[in-house]
């Protein structure tokens, strides 16, 4: 069969992405001089824009700290060079989605994702299990292409494309916000750990900031909720649709915290953050599913698979040395945790295990450093449930893709 010129390439190669029929973000120097930009979360944010069911919605967002960093300057810094904490999480947003009224299931399909050319990973002990694995405090910078990220600070290390948003959530009604701040604030006189409302650098100003209406009421992005939030499921890919409950007239879209790649667990704290621009549409259910314990998602099981052909795994039980109590459960304070060498049933210390297995196999077998096996374990290494039954040692597995290694 003979092909003509252009007859027999794909016709993807020159077909163009389709036209975004709302555009917002991205504008300005920095969260607080773009006007789709928000850091917190309360019923009382205006709608950054208006969309239709079915409309295309192009989001433009910035990475979670809001770090400017030179697509050209790819060296090791000390420390993350983000202006604060209170900045996280710059989210686009939100948008008003027409027709929709509190009760209401949104359905947002995510259409498309296109990351900027640079992105970053810091870690340090506050992560998960950092004081376990003997973690420092390290910020490292990657080039990011369509295809994968390298560092210069991680030789030997590609890590493919699969960018997602770690946030993606509407705004809490006011019913859900005031039982939020009541059970997180009793949460934290018990000692528990906790991201309260603070007013540093915190957008929009005018509501949440010092100066503000409401600035002990707006809610950290940090941890997610029953309106969505920072979920942080790297399933949440192009092809894939979340189901986040509505809790104001219009919903009140927003989206932001873009990953170029992370592990199921993002154990370091970050994964691979990045700016990145999302397109995403959006149907209204009035008789969804029951989200009451927290949104729900469907998509190709393609996104399920780790990137990679071959793998290999550790494992992890809820044992420790007697005489010590896991930094995550002190506050609950009981007497009996320190004596014991085994939790029954505890999946967070049976989670460290596998991981402080797994950055100890990468450090023997590859050679890298114990923060850089934990920065590879954050954006690479899936933490998964192996099981729940086997009472009292419930197992956790750690599972490394071992394409990612190109040159070791």
């Amino acid at each position: 069969m003979k092909c003509f010129w252009l007859m027999c390439l794909p016709w993807t190669m020159f077909s163009l992405p389709a036209l975004a029929d709302v555009e917002l973000g991205g504008t300005g120097a920095s969260c607080a001089e773009d006007p789709a930009c928000i850091n917190r979360m309360h019923p009382d944010i205006p709608m950054a824009a208006r969309a239709r069911p079915g409309e295309r919605i192009l989001m433009r967002g910035r990475d979670a700290g809001d770090v400017r960093l030179d697509p050209d300057a790819f060296s090791q810094a000390e420390s993350n060079p983000r202006e604060g904490f209170g900045v996280v999480h710059p989210l686009v947003g939100p948008v008003y989605i027409e027709g929709a009224v509190a009760g209401d299931v949104l359905a947002v399909t995510i259409e498309e994702i296109t990351p900027g050319p640079v992105g970053w990973t810091s870690a340090s002990v506050f992560g998960f299990a950092g004081d376990a694995v003997g973690s420092e405090s390290r910020f490292i910078v990657w080039r990011l292409n369509e295809d994968y990220a390298e560092s210069d600070a991680l030789p030997g290390i590609r890590i493919p494309n699969a960018s997602f948003p770690g946030v993606v959530a509407t705004m809490p009604g006011p019913g859900l916000l005031a039982a939020i701040l009541d059970r997180e604030l009793r949460l934290e006189e018990a000692g528990g750990a906790i991201y309260a409302p603070d007013t540093e650098l915190a957008q929009p100003s005018s509501l949440c900031g010092e100066e503000g209406s409401r600035p002990g009421e707006c809610l950290r992005t940090i941890p997610p909720r029953e309106n969505g939030g920072n979920m942080d499921i790297r399933y949440m890919q192009a092809g894939a649709t979340v189901y986040l409950p509505c809790f104001v007239e219009g919903c009140g879209l927003a989206i932001g915290d873009f990953h170029y790649a992370q592990g199921d667990g993002e154990v370091s704290g970050t994964a691979i953050e990045m700016d990145a621009d999302i397109t995403v549409t959006t149907r209204i259910l009035r008789d969804g599913p029951d989200l009451s314990q927290g949104p729900h998602y469907e998509g190709p099981a393609s996104l399920l698979s780790i990137p990679s052909t071959r793998f290999y795994a550790t494992t992890g039980y809820p044992l420790k040395a007697a005489g010590t109590v896991p930094r995550d459960i002190e506050y609950l304070a009981s007497s009996k945790i320190a004596g014991l060498p085994n939790l029954s049933k505890d999946l967070n210390l049976a989670a460290q295990n596998a991981l402080v297995a797994m950055v100890e196999y990468i450090v023997g077998r590859y050679g890298y450093d114990r923060t850089q096996a934990y920065i590879i374990a954050s954006v690479a290494v899936d933490l998964r449930i192996a099981q729940v039954v086997d009472v009292p040692n419930v197992g956790v597995t750690a599972i490394l893709p071992l394409d990612i290694f190109v040159s070791r």
